[in-house]
């Protein structure tokens, strides 16, 4: 994986949202700044641009000068404390970003997308085929040139909007219908909680959040777990299932934890189930 750093970018007064602290608002239980951490967590450097706030994880911070300067006056903060020669710049407010689009666009910053070669950014592109320049990665070098630019011609970056900046450069363009999804009105925020309780996302949405909450960063098989716990519920009794599942994980704790040790403790659970089932109905074992 390329190096990169992010500067994620959680100023702003948030009038649309009647001022309320929009980084700090909750989805799925998690600040949506948390939720965007969350996704750039390869990053090398993660400047975090506006008023310090508890984050889940340790971040740098910046603040723009003035404050509610606008984006380029955050990005140009930002880049003050980037080392790496690639930068992801995301707002703080895009609940449904995850890992894999934060993946895809180094990787077409490096290799291009859509036919642009040699590209000095990769932005998302919504559903409607609109840019996403706040959910894109950049090479440093072409953004502190083209602010400097902008410094040289406006005397200031204060209120400039974010365009001046990107329709300078050539972009790659990645689509993403969710990822880029992000929430400026209050209507935007229940969107995005009702979004997440549909049963289609749930579970992984719900697993998400306790491991950020409890700091796991351990992958497991959730369908062979959900597996285990259905035997131990119908072969044994319901309220087996639950504690079955805490057993394995403990088990695989003392183990020294890891998707193996996980796998190796469902498995064991998993044949004792069989084995309990088989003989509640009668088959020889």
């Amino acid at each position: 994986m390329t190096v990169f750093d992010a500067v994620v970018l959680a100023g702003g007064a948030a009038r649309r949202l009647g001022g309320a602290d929009k980084p700090a608002v909750r989805v799925g239980g998690r600040a949506l700044l948390d939720r965007v951490l969350g996704a750039c967590g390869d990053a090398g450097r993660t400047v975090v641009v506006g008023p310090r706030r508890p984050t889940v994880r340790p971040v740098t911070w910046a603040l723009e000068d003035p404050p509610g300067g606008g984006p380029l006056a955050g990005l140009h903060a930002g880049l003050r404390e980037v080392r790496a020669e690639r930068v992801l710049l995301l707002s703080a407010d895009l609940p449904f970003l995850a890992a894999g689009a934060v993946r895809g666009l180094v990787t077409a910053l490096d290799e291009g997308a859509g036919g642009v070669a040699g590209a000095e950014g990769a932005v998302l592109v919504d559903g409607d085929g609109r840019e996403q320049p706040l959910v894109a990665a950049y090479r440093a070098e072409a953004l502190r040139r083209e602010l400097g630019l902008l410094v040289a011609e406006h005397g200031t970056l204060v209120g400039l909007p974010l365009r001046m900046l990107t329709g300078e450069l050539s972009l790659a363009r990645l689509p993403h219908a969710t990822a880029s999804f992000d929430c400026d009105t209050w209507e935007d925020i229940s969107e995005a909680r009702a979004r997440i309780r549909d049963d289609r996302h749930v579970l992984d949405e719900w697993i998400s959040a306790v491991k950020a909450e409890l700091g796991i960063e351990l992958d497991v098989d959730t369908a062979g777990l959900l597996d285990l716990a259905r035997d131990a519920a119908h072969g044994v009794a319901r309220p087996a299932a639950p504690l079955t599942t805490f057993l394995v994980g403990y088990a695989a704790a003392l183990r020294g934890g890891g998707p193996e040790a996980v796998a190796e403790a469902a498995r064991v659970a998993g044949a004792l189930a069989e084995r309990w089932a088989a003989e509640a109905d009668g088959k020889p074992s």
